[in-house]
């Protein structure tokens, strides 16, 4: 079995990258397990607190599930052409402790959706020198940028689109054979 940590970048209830994620959980081939972790409980970080009081519950359970997965899946929005703070924040937080350990040599992959029309593009390429910098595998064989996704989900932010979902099975699938190979 393999299993994959998928992480959506938004807080927001009806989110497109929280929907995306939940899609590709859907969507992941037979022997493939998407598990979407959360970072809404992770605090801002603060030097303080983490000598203070350690790692938050939050961010523990976080390193666990990325130190028990076989890949990282992050499914980020595109914020003024840039990596969401409260994104990175998480991941920041997430290397504390011996967390850099596991991110080290993990398997990566970025996908994202944006009501532009230049899908999560930048976003993406911003999130490029963080995962040189975790020594992570970056897996560059598969790209997905959801451009217009208020046309491609739903109220509650679920993806709709037939073209898209079939693109986002591609993805995953590809994703998920990449992994199996090692």
């Amino acid at each position: 079995m393999t299993t994959i940590l998928g992480l959506s970048g938004s807080l927001r209830r009806a989110s497109f990258n929280s929907g995306l994620l939940r899609a590709a959980a859907e969507l992941a081939p037979e022997g493939t397990t998407i598990l979407p972790g959360s970072i809404r409980e992770v605090p801002l970080y603060d030097a303080d607190l983490e000598a203070a009081d350690g790692l938050p519950q939050a961010v523990q359970k976080l390193q666990e599930q990325l130190r028990d997965a076989d890949g990282l899946l992050l499914v980020t929005p595109e914020y003024n052409n840039g990596v969401p703070g409260v994104f990175k924040n998480a991941i920041d937080w997430m290397s504390r402790g011996d967390g850099l350990d596991h991110f080290k040599d993990k398997p990566v992959a970025v996908i994202g959706a944006s009501p532009g029309g230049f899908g999560t593009i930048l976003s993406q390429d911003h999130w490029l020198p963080v995962l040189r910098t975790l020594r992570m595998r970056p897996w560059f064989q598969g790209r997905l940028m959801v451009s217009r996704a208020g046309t491609l989900f739903d109220d509650q932010g679920n993806l709709t689109d037939a073209a898209t979902r079939e693109h986002l099975a591609e993805f995953v699938a590809g994703f998920a054979a990449a992994l199996q190979r090692g």
